[in-house]
């Protein structure tokens, strides 16, 4: 299709329909952009903020006037300036009004205009009545002194501002949200002493970098004494790019073993936490959580009472989950999105917006005194041809009453221009009396001095800039608060995970020869009297608790991870590991772990190899497991063996009835692998299997080793051990007659 403009027989434009349908969806974009989602740097307000302000005013809405109808005032604002729906104008009116939205809000309401747990529960127009705040007048204030421009409203018979002369940075105090065409904004509240200081300093150093600004402007302040838990790094980084997000956190305290939640976050509902935390205690996943109340009423606007199932209870971890489960965490997106006074959007930092904004409000002080100026230099003017005809009274009177034209008249005999004449006619009888002469040049007088006042300001930079901070912090005075949020670093919540939630109960996890896994409650379990499968029977067992990993081994040095609470009961055979697992072909499963994710423990194969582990490294979500041991062809994994001292030692015997004791400690820290040499067997003989390691076992301070061989058995103690001692990796002893052939090594306690 063609897109070039053409024109038919009658002179008329033609375009093509793809050219049009862009051209109007590009006229569409602009509108939504600049004239409906976004706020202007200059007062902060969208359009129909702005026009809702401004018909208040006109109707004379002012913080001190009665309170009037809020369908009056929708209805001034739909018909006058901004024909749209009346629900759209109110819910935007709500909302300058609710003082948990706005930081600062600009309509002071009478009646129901929702809460917090409902914003959106207002009554209707006709029930509500409201009138403007006193925070208003910051931006109203200077609207009739020629501070702004004015257009024509949609029908042409009104004018109304394009903008409010706004006497603080708005933008950032009260923010907005807003999502336009292909862009969205998204700016947070601040606190107005913090910005004035900011926009002080901005005024005296033209220099200042948002780094130096942000000694006075810490974060944003939201309308909530919840707590900004976002890092100083990460607010700089917001401040100097314009986008980022701002994280809070609820505040609580203890009570009489009760948590009380007293502050929530940003437009967060206390309702809808309750909710959140009664499905999670539904759903068994908060168990240590007995009960919920909100006892918030007028004295207390938020009181979220949750207590717990028992005083052992520890709340700092209850309520760490709770903040990441939960809204009594959340967090904000940031976009400084912003039309500048270019008229143009773009998204600014910290330093922009200020700077530019402090730009604005110079030009619309510079255009009020140019307006004072310019009204003082006709009054005086006025004045000058008054005292003239007043000096000259008879004469002008004699004018009056004889001439055909007595403006003209006045203007040929006196030299006065048309506006003086016209106003000497204007002027009242009663006015040309004796004092009036004493009034007139006091007046005079008073004008001048305000003149070169004002030509003073208008001609010297310095002056207009320490009017403005002057102006500024008379507002900061009149209007600022103290901070509500509070900037407080905090460590990341955490959610409670699956094993968490557990209760931990003692286990025994039995392993039988054939792979068949159970759990029995309790460590005083005899699993030689359990019943098994034909042809089955006891292989291994761990004792641990129901919270913890149930760790499998098999032959080839992987190690497989159940959760303990997951396993059948002892009360059956329990059931195949194969059925949760899938080890290599071949592998059968030889040893079984349980033990706390730090628990340190001793791993190696009977090639004389091995290294010490924690628990946790053998986990893995993995039903093939994970390769942990190392083992050469041929090769068997030893059972692990739990190392609970640093100062233990370490045993190794082999086949040859040979054994090594050293310290533990010699050995490294690994988490997979072969491990280093823990007594010496020479290759040719390990390669055709004539020598290996039988076994090894930990030996702490206060235990003595057992060694079995056959039905014998042979118990050393520490001084028995000195014989065996040596460095790692060597040959080691040998063993008393009688003992040349060691099935497996113990550990006795003392």
């Amino acid at each position: 299709m063609n897109d070039i403009v053409s024109f038919n027989e009658q002179g008329e434009e033609s375009r093509s329909l793809s050219q049009y349908a862009e051209q109007a969806y590009l006229d569409y974009s602009m509108y939504v952009i600049l004239d409906r989602a976004l706020p202007h740097i200059g007062d902060g307000l969208k359009p129909v903020q702005r026009r809702i302000i401004y018909a208040m005013s006109e109707l004379g809405l002012k913080a001190t006037a009665k309170y009037k109808k809020s369908a009056r005032t929708v209805g001034d604002v739909i018909g006058k300036f901004h024909p749209h729906g009346d629900s759209a104008a109110y819910e935007a009116m709500v909302l300058m009004a609710q003082s948990f939205s706005y930081r600062y809000p600009l309509v002071d309401g009478q009646g129901n205009w929702g809460s917090t747990d409902d914003p959106k529960s207002f009554a209707a127009m006709r029930y509500t009545e409201s009138r403007l705040s006193h925070y208003a007048e910051v931006l109203l204030s200077e609207l009739g002194q020629g501070t702004v421009d004015w257009r024509p409203n949609f029908d042409a018979t009104l004018d109304e501002p394009e903008i409010l002369p706004a006497r603080a940075p708005n933008v950032l105090l009260n923010g907005t949200t807003g999502i336009a065409v292909g862009m969205a904004t998204d700016i947070p509240p601040h606190n107005l002493r913090e910005l004035i200081a900011a926009c002080l300093h901005l005024l005296q150093h033209s220099d200042a970098s948002v780094v130096d600004l942000m000694q006075f402007v810490k974060g944003p302040d939201y309308p909530t004494d919840a707590e900004v838990i976002t890092p100083p790094a990460d607010l700089q980084a917001l401040y100097e790019s314009g986008r980022g997000s701002i994280k809070m956190r609820a505040v609580w305290q203890r009570e009489d073993g009760d948590i009380i939640v007293t502050a929530l976050p940003f437009q967060t509902s206390g309702a809808k936490i309750l909710e959140q935390i009664a499905i999670q205690m539904r759903n068994k996943k908060l168990p240590m959580v007995g009960d919920l109340r909100d006892e918030s009423d007028h004295e207390n606007p938020i009181r979220l009472v949750i207590t717990p199932r028992s005083n052992r209870v520890d709340l700092d971890l209850v309520m760490s989950h709770l903040f990441a489960s939960t809204d009594l965490e959340r967090s904000y997106r940031v976009n400084l999105n912003i039309i500048g006074v270019d008229g143009r959007p773009s998204v600014m930092n910290l330093r922009t917006i200020l700077g530019e904004w402090t730009q604005f409000r110079i030009a619309t002080t510079r255009r009020r005194l140019s307006y004072r100026l310019e009204r003082v230099n006709r009054r005086l003017h006025l004045l000058d041809g008054l005292l003239i005809a007043f000096l000259n009274l008879d004469q002008v009177i004699h004018i009056i009453r004889n001439a055909e034209n007595p403006k003209s008249e006045l203007v040929a005999v006196f030299g006065l221009s048309e506006a003086q004449a016209e106003y000497v006619l204007d002027t009242k009888l009663r006015q040309l009396a004796r004092l009036e002469e004493i009034k007139i040049r006091g007046e005079q007088d008073a004008l001048s001095t305000e003149k070169v006042e004002l030509e003073l300001l208008l001609n010297s930079d310095r002056r207009l800039k320490n009017l403005v901070r002057k102006e500024l912090q008379s507002v900061a005075d009149e209007f600022g608060d103290a901070r509500r949020s509070p900037l407080i670093e905090r460590t990341e919540a955490q959610a409670f995970s699956e094993k968490d939630l557990l209760i931990a109960e003692p286990i025994t996890a039995i392993l039988s020869e054939r792979g068949w896994v159970r759990a029995a409650k309790g460590h005083d379990v005899d699993p030689m009297g359990l019943s098994y499968k034909a042809g089955d029977r006891f292989l291994a067992m761990a004792r641990g608790r129901s919270n913890q990993n149930v760790y499998l081994a098999d032959n080839s040095g992987r190690y497989y991870a159940l959760m303990g609470h997951s396993l059948p009961s002892a009360r059956g055979q329990g059931e195949p590991v194969t059925g949760r697992l899938n080890p290599p072909s071949g592998a059968h499963f030889c040893d079984i772990l349980m033990g706390s994710d730090d628990q340190k423990i001793l791993l190696g194969s009977d090639a004389g190899y091995g290294f010490l582990a924690r628990m946790a490294d053998l986990h893995s979500k993995n039903r093939a497991g994970k390769a942990v041991v190392s083992i050469p062809k041929g090769g068997q994994i030893l059972s692990a063996r739990m190392v609970h001292d640093a100062d233990s030692w370490v045993a190794a015997v082999s086949n040859e009835g040979r054994m090594l004791v050293f310290p533990v400690a010699d050995l490294p820290a690994l988490s997979r692998g072969k491990g280093n040499k823990i007594i010496n067997i020479p290759a040719s003989r390990l390669v055709m299997r004539e020598e290996y390691m039988v076994d090894f076992a930990v030996i702490g301070p206060d235990a003595s080793l057992v060694v079995h061989s056959g039905k014998r058995y042979l118990v050393m103690k520490n001084k028995d051990l000195k014989h065996y001692l040596g460095d790692r990796g060597r040959r080691g002893n040998k063993l008393p007659r009688g003992f040349q052939k060691v099935d497996r090594l113990a550990v006795e306690v003392n």
